[in-house]
């Protein structure tokens, strides 16, 4: 099979108007000998041909597309090679990192090695969605113009919700977390407003491009003021409510727990896949600390406590039910913050609440946290696998979601507020509980993982 012919590189050229020249645009710039023009430039650019930049650039952008969105790296890789194959690459290697991907395209016996830095993480399920099924449905043959066109379009897709949802959401999540967490109405209404509030600030210091972690800090003082304020207000109209800040202070801050980088992390990790999994686990840490640093600087100056609170006395079908419905509450919040398309929203709610449900009976059965954290994630894993190939979406758009709402968020809070408080038996105590659930949840996923995706499970 002959070879196509070659684009070589005029002085003044782009690599930008050669990747347009392989679609069949005229490449602009002074030509050889024109006066005044541009110096040479290397050989290595006038022997590289225009049509593997193109398909390179395109393979990369798709990448750099679900990088953006939150997924992990081996999704990414994925992708990236059924992208390539589709058009034409023989083979592409990549490294993916939190923000950076170094890919290795080879083509009819060239190669081209190109890097590309990524934006600040975050978390867009829909864009996860579009992208996988864009790449899995790509037919072998397509062309550079046909796929940038295909990307361009899901890369202007608006939101699915807007920030008033988002805030919304945002407060019904938390306030599912706070009666997990064994509050009471009074205390889930007042995390409801709190966390309604920090994440609105979040977003409009996000939209101010400002950084991350200054963002998570200022929304978490600020969720954990107006928690702190408004008991108070209740404290002064009721002086039975002076119990209200123990159990629930620490729940008007875990819509900032960065659920998304923790279990890819975690799935990184399980494929030995270090580069990536220590950099965003180092990320979530991070996250988790600076949520930390705000919720203690409101600890310092007011002098909350946040201790535990013990279970409701109540009956056990109807505390079961209450259960699944703020579990089905909180983790339809979560998704919808994730901008997870509403019918995988729903789904994610439905197997989180059941799965939840289950592992915190099975607690309150004496069953060790970390086994009921393992079952009840394994639960999620599988039924987000046969949900996923049904739909035709990647599964961690619904397993995160129904994963987050297991997440002991408040005790890592709390160890953390301990620690910088002097208080290291109980930082410890709560620590190591946190890091043990963590740790559970991961292997259940990861278990899931294994047993239901071959591809995956096999080096």
């Amino acid at each position: 099979m002959p070879l196509p012919e070659l684009m070589i590189a005029r002085p003044g050229t782009t690599i930008m108007d050669m990747a347009n020249a392989a679609d069949g645009r005229r490449v602009p710039g002074p030509q050889p000998g024109a006066e005044g023009g541009p110096g040479p430039v290397t050989d290595e650019t006038e022997l590289e041909p225009a049509h593997l930049i193109a398909m390179s650039d395109a393979v990369t952008r798709i990448g750099a597309l679900m990088l953006s969105a939150g997924t992990g790296s081996f999704r990414v890789r994925q992708s990236m090679r059924r992208a390539a194959a589709a058009l034409g690459i023989d083979r592409l290697q990549a490294l993916v990192t939190l923000r950076d991907i170094v890919t290795t395209a080879t083509w009819q016996g060239i190669f081209r090695t190109q890097v590309v830095e990524v934006p600040p993480p975050g978390v867009n399920a829909a864009r996860l969605a579009e992208l996988e099924g864009l790449t899995l449905s790509i037919p072998k043959g397509t062309t550079v113009a046909e796929l940038n066109a295909l990307l361009d379009a899901v890369e202007q897709r608006r939101l699915l919700y807007d920030s008033k949802r988002l805030v919304v959401a945002a407060g019904i999540a938390c306030m599912a977390f706070a009666f997990l967490n064994n509050g009471g109405w009074a205390e889930c209404a007042v995390v409801a407003v709190a966390a309604a509030c920090g994440r609105l600030v979040q977003l409009v210091l996000a939209n101010r491009k400002v950084n991350q972690l200054a963002v998570v800090l200022v929304a978490a003082a600020l969720a954990c003021i107006v928690y702190v304020a408004v008991t108070a207000a209740i404290r002064d109209l009721d002086p039975g409510a002076s119990e209200l800040h123990t159990s629930a202070f620490t729940s008007s801050l875990l819509f900032l727990v960065p659920g998304f980088p923790m279990m890819t992390a975690a799935l990184d990790l399980a494929r030995s896949d270090l580069a990536a999994g220590i950099q965003r686990l180092t990320y979530a840490s991070l996250i988790i600390f600076c949520a930390a640093l705000g919720a203690w600087m409101v600890v310092a100056v007011t002098g909350v406590s946040p201790a535990t609170a013990p279970v409701p006395a109540i009956s056990l079908p109807l505390l079961d039910t209450l259960r699944l419905v703020t579990g089905f509450a909180g983790v339809l919040g979560f998704a919808v913050g994730f901008n997870t398309p509403w019918r995988f929203a729903v789904a994610a709610a439905c197997i989180g609440s059941v799965a939840n449900t289950a592992r915190l009976t099975a607690t309150d059965h004496h069953m060790p946290q970390q086994f009921a954290a393992i079952g009840a994630t394994f639960i999620v894993g599988v039924a987000s696998a046969v949900v996923a190939r049904y739909a035709r979406c990647p599964r961690i758009i619904m397993s995160v979601p129904a994963i987050l709402i297991m997440i002991p968020g408040a005790v890592a809070f709390r160890a953390l507020v301990f620690l910088n408080d002097g208080e290291i038996t109980l930082a410890l105590a709560n620590g190591v509980q946190a890091g043990l659930v963590v740790a559970s949840l991961a292997v259940g996923l990861a278990i899931a993982r294994v047993v239901t995706d071959r591809g995956w499970a096999l080096e």
